[in-house]
């Protein structure tokens, strides 16, 4: 079975950084694409990041390209999400997802992703 937990939320304010983990088990092969994703209150999900396990290959939304980079640590079985330059419009819950994939072929498209963990709420003031 596939379990994701985001974690690494908080508030900062505008200008400053956060760091999200995803931790991911039931992983059966590195064949699998690991999403961001965000939504904020009244807003639908919005796709932020994909890194595909196999190749390291990366997917970003134009929004968050520049300031947000995602990468994995193969020890820890875990997906960073380094978010910097951060925006009051940042603000939202992060969540992580997988699935059996590349990032070429499924993007940042939140409908791709079976397999979803709790969010981590994360708050910029202005």
């Amino acid at each position: 079975e596939v379990q994701l937990q985001a974690s690494g939320g908080g508030l900062v304010q505008a200008g400053g950084s956060l760091r999200l983990s995803c931790g991911a088990s039931g992983l059966t092969s590195e064949n699998f694409a690991i999403g961001w994703f965000r939504q904020a209150p009244g807003k639908g999900r919005e796709g932020v990041s994909c890194i595909s396990l196999n190749d390291g290959s990366t997917v970003y939304a134009d929004s968050v390209k520049g300031r947000f980079t995602t990468s994995k640590d193969n020890d820890k079985n875990t997906v960073n999400l380094q978010m910097n330059s951060l925006k009051p419009e940042d603000t939202a819950v992060y969540y992580c997802a997988a699935e059996w994939s590349h990032c070429d072929f499924i993007g940042v498209e939140p409908s791709e992703y079976d397999y979803w963990g709790q969010g981590t709420q994360v708050t910029v003031s202005s």
